[in-house]
């Protein structure tokens, strides 16, 4: 079967103007152009949009995606495995999220009783969510699922105070970030203490820290948008300014 583009958006529940931009960065070719000029797509056409979908609903980049499925080595069904896995874990997260809230809810309604550890469990678990749902695509690619995993498993089992000062060198850092672009040098003696900060603030949900998977994550705050807004916060540049303070320090300890 055939479709226009009009057909395949209704049937995708896409827009006809996604479909034209992935024709245009060759993410999606039409089969054909017929003689009236309309983008015609086929059946090989529909099974890779879906793939596309799938990836995006996982929260992978369009960067990423180009990257993935334009390798000649790509595998569909391969792809389609990893895409079941990883909707799997995401059903037990989520799972996990709506009975946080539900008996967050059933607690302020006085129906139940729930306490501290327990709220503070349901709080981490959105967190964990929410994070997913930006940059878990990303990160899953880069360095896969047993490290991200890992990770979410760590942070959910830290302590309340633990998660205190978590959450309090991440509010230094961000400060430091500020001052120390200021000085234009990223190895400076406060660059080289915004790296440090960095490093231990990533110990915290790291199951295990290497020198290269840190470099690559602050590799990723330049080429990921998301992770540059967040950081470019502290003034344009910031993300590439923390990232350099981030491999000198690693090039020198």
């Amino acid at each position: 079967m055939e479709y226009t583009i009009s057909q395949l958006a209704k049937l995708a529940g896409i827009s006809t103007r996604t479909l034209r931009y992935y024709d245009e960065i060759n993410l999606l070719k039409p089969k054909r152009i017929n003689s009236s000029g309309y983008r015609i797509y086929g059946q090989e056409e529909v099974d890779r949009l879906q793939q596309i979908l799938f990836f995006r609903e996982l929260g992978v980049s369009i960067e990423t995606i180009l990257s993935i499925m334009n390798d000649p080595n790509f595998d569909s069904i391969k792809a389609l495995e990893s895409h079941l896995a990883q909707l799997m874990k995401k059903r037990f997260r989520l799972d996990k999220l709506i009975d946080s809230v539900k008996k967050t809810i059933a607690h302020e309604k006085g129906e139940m009783t729930m306490n501290n550890e327990e709220k503070f469990e349901a709080f981490k678990e959105r967190l964990i969510e929410e994070n997913e749902q930006k940059y878990g695509g990303e990160i899953r690619q880069k360095y896969g699922d047993d490290a991200v995993n890992g990770s979410n498993n760590k942070f959910r089992n830290m302590s309340k105070e633990d998660f205190e000062a978590f959450k309090q060198l991440a509010e230094e850092i961000l400060n430091l970030l500020d001052k120390a672009k200021r000085t234009g040098d990223p190895a400076s003696p406060l660059a080289r203490e915004l790296a440090a900060k960095h490093k231990q603030w990533l110990t915290y949900t790291w199951s295990s820290y290497s020198k290269e998977a840190h470099q690559g994550l602050v590799e990723m705050y330049v080429a990921d948008e998301r992770f540059r807004a967040y950081y470019d916060k502290k003034g344009e540049g910031a993300a590439e300014f923390l990232r350099d303070a981030v491999v000198h320090y690693l090039n020198n300890n």
